[in-house]
């Protein structure tokens, strides 16, 4: 049986189909279910960077209106796996539990509180005092990078990596560039922050959260309590953006289930705008040198990128930053490594396009920066040294057009119209600055499962334990499986954020859809042909008799292809046979990644404005093209890369954690003075996607898209500012400040 050709629902741009819940407030998010006698718990921070606690005064608290319980050091259950992560990242981290005095940063969990109202819960929690014996802290990031270590791995590859004799080539160099770039810790501030709620009946576990893995939440929480995981349940469907820091199971989540527990009640607790700060991890600072040598034809020679970044005490978690220098540009010589410094602070995380994001901001503006000594275009040494294979490898690519997003983005953009020198274009006294920066993402996949029904009426519901963080998987899937089915997409129901569905892997990398994807698709697949075989042995049905091969489904019909005249609707065949009928399925990756490079990778280029004497900058265009495979739903593509640009935007000129290096305390640990962009300050975003399936990677030609939109961006601007005011600025955000 072929499939339909008139069923081409993948790739158009589908309204989502959650839109109406989340529009009527019919979406429930993690802190919006309310299980009967569900009391409220907030958590109580350390304000210590570290020492140990020596005494907490609870009584007060204890004694407070609706308070139930004050969970502390003192009376907290103990665990079977403490001092290291019950499960591995992405959804295990080294949590504070509560099973020791010890305090290893500032705005570390040291108490819960549980009542029977948050307002309760909030007012006791502020009556709860600590004494500490108070150790000597690393703080400071300058002073502790001399005691830096290497890790022991880097995305399960070595933390560092040669390719031919970049000594050798840095002496054949006519033309250098040696310069440190440095970006700040950022926190993430998704519109929904982490929540948990826990229910314990009969013994088991049932878990509402905010998050990005519901089967990594279950495993990490049955092994942290010492519980089978069958006993415990996750639900999570849907998330108010993820972006990373809900890929993992923090303290908060296991301690919702401790005090549910001791209370005997369900507890939710929602971690407030402030401990957001801390606890829940975030992007670490950064320090990365890059050296780059060439010949005056603008090759490359050598390529070295050193990145230092910073870790919490309790856990090594690195930033991959180098990581992108060994796959971007033709260079026969290369040397990338990694390494850490221990500090006071809490574990750092997954913040969207880790290690990428920060990684490629350096390589970029040193990129920029060769070319200005070189007197080209930065878009020509680009294209001087394009990767036809990923050099530290020498894989081939699985699909790579990466000359398309350069022509298509500089020609949308108007780059031609740019003069080389700084400071040499203006619009009246205002500044003018293009700059340029190649994107890039690597592709990833895991294997994931799904499950097809076909319902009595007619429909579908199509399942998967797979995750919506915001990102439009409900509505991808639903045109995955309405395409594969040969049916409309208003007949597939999809459901997913449920740890009794099919699993699936963490919804971060940007894998989801391309792991989730090709696993519904197979279900679908089976499914269709086993209705194919039903109709064609049913003597009642107008398709009786026919080859299997012949019949076809198509807007809901089951079709002799050589014969349109039989037919019948699936939702006849489905009423005669009244039992749903389903199938299941499972995708794997197989050898892909052994076989090939696997990347995404896009253009970006941007156009600033800078007052030249208050040094403002403003971002009136941002022009960008990709080359992310088979996009799956145009309208919810561009939606997801206009968000990453902006992200980007924030990255470049506003975001920064600020830690004050006597306390440990975060500076700005508020929305009011952690700056994100606003509409203000965003304009004209033009995204643009070269098609082109990468039937290499997966089945469905999909590579993800999540992450890719915020690579570049950071780049760019800092080049477009170079560009128009002549300052080559190294050191992110790039504040008005810093241009004066």
């Amino acid at each position: 049986m072929t499939q339909t050709a008139t069923s081409h629902v993948i790739g158009q741009p589908l309204d989502r189909t959650d839109g109406p819940l989340k529009t009527t407030g019919g979406a429930r998010y993690a802190a919006e279910f309310r299980p009967a006698g569900l009391c409220h718990a907030v958590m109580v921070l350390s304000t210590i960077p570290a020492g140990r606690i020596v005494a907490l005064d609870t009584a007060a608290p204890e004694a407070s209106p609706g308070v139930l319980l004050v969970l502390s050091h003192r009376n907290a259950p103990s665990l079977p796996k403490h001092g290291d992560a019950a499960f591995d990242p992405p959804a295990g981290r080294v949590l504070s539990l509560l099973q020791d005095d010890d305090v290893h940063y500032n705005r570390q969990p040291i108490a819960v509180v549980v009542a029977d109202s948050f307002e309760h819960a909030v007012a006791a929690a502020a009556l709860v005092h600590a004494q500490y014996e108070r150790a000597s802290p690393a703080l400071d990031f300058q002073r502790e990078r001399a005691h830096a270590h290497t890790p022991k791995d880097v995305n399960h590859a070595p933390p560092d990596k040669r390719w031919g004799d970049v000594a050798a080539g840095e002496r054949v160099a006519e033309v250098r560039v040696d310069a440190i770039y440095t970006t700040p810790m950022q926190t993430h501030n998704p519109l929904e922050p982490h929540a948990t709620v826990a229910d314990w009946q009969n013994g088991k576990l049932t878990v509402y959260d905010a998050t990005q893995y519901v089967s990594g939440v279950r495993d990490a929480l049955a092994k942290t309590l010492g519980m089978a995981a069958d006993d415990v349940r996750v639900v999570s469907p849907f998330v108010g953006g993820g972006f990373g820091c809900k890929g993992s199971t923090w303290s908060h989540v296991v301690l919702a289930a401790m005090a549910a527990r001791q209370v005997g009640r369900p507890v939710k607790l929602v971690v407030d705008r402030t401990q957001m700060f801390g606890p829940v991890g975030g992007r670490p600072h950064t320090r990365q040198r890059v050296a780059l040598g060439a010949r005056r034809d603008g090759t490359l020679t050598s390529i070295r990128h050193e990145l230092v970044a910073q870790t919490s005490q309790i856990e090594d978690w690195t930033e991959p930053s180098a990581v992108v220098s060994r796959m971007m540009y033709a260079c026969p010589n290369g040397a990338t490594s990694h390494r850490l410094v221990k500090l006071n602070i809490g574990t750092p995380t997954f913040q969207r396009a880790p290690g990428e994001a920060s990684g490629n901001f350096a390589l970029e503006v040193a990129m920029d920066e060769l070319a200005v000594s070189l007197h080209v275009d930065p878009v020509a040494l680009r294209l001087r040294n394009y990767a036809e294979r990923e050099p530290a490898t020498g894989k081939s690519f699985s699909s790579k057009h990466l000359r398309e997003c350069y022509a298509q983005a500089a020609e949308r953009f108007g780059w031609s119209r740019r003069t080389g020198a700084p400071r040499s274009m203006r619009d009246g006294n205002t500044l003018v600055g293009y700059g340029m920066a190649t994107a890039s993402y690597p592709a990833h996949r895991m294997a994931a499962s799904a499950r097809a029904v076909l319902q009595p009426d007619g429909t579908f519901v199509v399942q998967s334990g797979s995750q919506d963080i915001g990102t439009g998987t409900y509505t991808v899937m639903t045109q995955v499986a309405a395409e594969t089915l040969g049916v409309p997409p208003a007949h597939v129901h999809f459901e997913l954020g449920d740890t009794r569905l099919p699993p699936a892997p963490v919804s971060g990398g940007s894998m989801s859809a391309a792991s989730v994807g090709p696993a519904v698709q197979a279900a679908c697949r089976q499914l269709r042909e086993r209705l194919v075989s039903l109709a064609v042995a049913d003597a009642t049905s107008p398709v009786h008799g026919s080859p299997s091969s012949a019949v076809t489904i198509d807007d809901g019909w089951m079709i002799v292809r050589d014969n349109p005249s039989r037919r019948e609707t699936l939702a006849a065949f489905a009423a005669r046979h009244r039992q749903p009928l389903e199938a299941s399925a499972e995708a794997k990756p197989g050898d892909a990644k052994e076989r090939y490079a696997l990347h995404s990778f896009g253009a970006v280029f941007a156009e600033v404005r800078v007052d030249p004497e208050l040094g403002v900058i403003r971002v009136p265009r941002v022009v960008a093209a990709y080359d992310i495979g088979r996009p799956l739903n145009l309208k919810t593509a561009r939606s997801q890369m206009q968000g990453g640009i902006v992200w980007g935007v924030g990255f470049a000129l506003l975001e920064e954690t600020l830690l004050e290096l006597r306390s440990g305390r975060i500076a700005n640990a508020n929305l009011a003075e952690y700056h994100v962009p606003v509409n203000a300050d965003i304009q004209s975003i033009d995204v643009l996607f070269v098609d082109h399936p990468d039937y290499a990677f997966n089945p469905l030609g999909i590579r993800g898209i999540g992450e890719i939109g915020i690579t570049g961006v950071p780049a760019a601007l800092a080049n477009a500012i170079h560009h128009a005011t002549g300052r080559r600025l190294r050191d992110l955000p790039i504040t008005l400040d810093k241009l004066l």
